[in-house]
C-alpha cells in the first residue's frame, strides 16, 4: 500500500536531465549518492548544497565538481550555520532588488548520520528554532563511514562497527539502539520531515517536490547502503535498500503537521533476516552459531513498531 503521489506519479515523470554527473570519488554502490541524484532531480537544476564534512566531501574536490549546482564545504558541526548565511544573503539580495525572485535558490544541507545525530545536532536545532528555510538531506549509513565505520548514534542494535565488534561479552556487537532523528526533528514542529529510499524513487521525489512548496526547515533521511561498511556488494545496494522497506526495518513516512503518514506499507512484510543476511556487518548473528535471542529481538522491535502504527490508524 502507498499514498497517492501528487507530482511524480509514474516513472515517465522523472526528468531525464542529470544534474549530478557520474564518475565521482565515492564508493561504488553508495546509497547516499543514489538518493542525492534523485533529490537533485526533484529540486531542479539550480540549488546550493552545503556539505558537512563526511563521505560526501569526496563528491566535489576543488577544482572539480560533478554538480550542476553550487557546493560549499563546511566543518562537520557547522553546515546549518553555513546554510543560514547563504539563505540570509539570498534574502538580502532579493529584498534590495539585486537578485530577481525567480532566480532564488533552494539551500540544502548534505550530511551523514554522524553529524546529523551528534556532532552537528546543536547547530541544526538552532536552525530549526530560527525557522530557517532550508532542506536537510541526511544520508544515513548508520556509522561514521568516512573515518573507518565507527559507531554513530544511528548505528542499529546487533550491527558490527569498527568500535563495536561482537565479542563473548557483547555478542550483539552494537548494544545501543538507533537514535530517532525523525522524532527529534518532529518535536520541534518543522515544515516537513520524511524518510526516503533510493529503492523507491517516485516516493522520494514526490516528497521533495511537495516539500519545496513549503517554507521552513525540511528534513529528509535516506537509509544509505554502504558497501565497504555494511559488507555488501555494490551491485546489491538498491536491492538491500528495498529489503529494508519490505521487511519494515526502514518505514517510509512523512509529517507536515502533527500527523505522521506512512507513504509505503508492504502488503506482506518479509522476515527481518532477509535484510540482515546480505550484509557482513550482521554475519556474527548467523555464524559460527546462530544468535537466536538477538534475532528474535530485532524482529520483535520491527513488529512492535508496526503494531503501534496499525493501532494508531485503527
Amino acid at each position: 500500500m502507498q499514498t497517492r503521489r501528487e507530482i511524480y506519479r509514474g516513472i515517465k515523470d522523472i526528468p531525464r536531465e542529470e544534474y549530478l554527473a557520474s564518475g565521482t570519488g565515492l564508493c561504488g554502490g553508495c546509497g547516499g549518492l543514489l538518493a542525492l541524484r534523485l533529490f537533485h532531480k526533484a529540486l531542479g537544476p539550480k540549488a546550493v548544497f552545503v556539505n558537512a564534512a563526511g563521505c560526501m566531501t569526496l563528491l566535489a574536490v576543488f577544482p572539480f565538481t560533478p554538480f550542476h549546482s553550487s557546493w560549499l564545504y563546511t566543518a562537520m558541526a557547522s553546515a546549518p550555520a553555513g546554510a543560514q548565511g547563504i539563505r540570509d544573503a539570498l534574502d538580502v539580495l532579493i529584498a534590495r532588488g539585486k537578485l530577481p525572485r525567480d532566480d532564488d535558490l533552494p539551500v540544502v544541507v548534505v550530511t551523514g548520520d554522524g553529524a546529523a545525530n551528534g556532532i552537528g545536532l546543536q547547530a541544526t536545532l538552532g536552525a530549526i528554532y530560527r525557522g530557517l528555510d532550508f532542506f536537510y538531506f541526511c544520508y544515513d549509513n548508520e556509522a561514521f563511514g568516512n573515518t573507518g565505520f565507527q559507531m554513530s548514534p544511528a548505528s542499529p542494535y546487533g550491527s558490527r562497527t569498527a568500535t563495536t565488534p561482537p565479542s563473548a561479552r557483547t555478542p550483539a556487537g552494537t548494544t545501543g539502539h538507533k537514535q530517532n532523528l525523525f522524532e527529534i526533528w518532529r518535536a520541534e514542529r518543522p515544515a516537513f520531515v520524511a524518510t526516503i529510499s533510493p529503492a523507491y524513487p517516485l516516493d522520494l521525489m514526490d516528497k521533495v517536490g511537495r516539500a519545496a512548496r513549503l517554507r521552513g526547515p525540511k528534513l529528509f533521511i535516506s537509509l544509505s547502503t554502504c558497501p565497504p561498511g555494511w559488507g555488501s556488494e555494490p551491485a546489491d545496494s538498491v536491492t538491500i535498500a528495498k529489503l529494508a522497506v519490505d521487511t519494515g526495518v526502514w518505514p517510509l513516512k512523512e509529517a507536515a503537521d502533527a500527523a505522521v503518514v506512512h507513504t509505503v506499507v508492504p502488503r506482506t512484510f518479509r522476515p527481518v533476516e532477509d535484510y540482515l543476511r546480505p550484509q557482513a556487518r550482521y554475519r556474527h548473528l548467523f555464524e559460527p552459531t546462530r544468535q537466536e535471542e538477538i534475532l528474535r529481538q530485532l524482529q520483535a522491535d520491527v513488529d512492535d513498531y508496526w503494531k503501534v502504527v496499525q493501532n494508531t490508524a485503527a
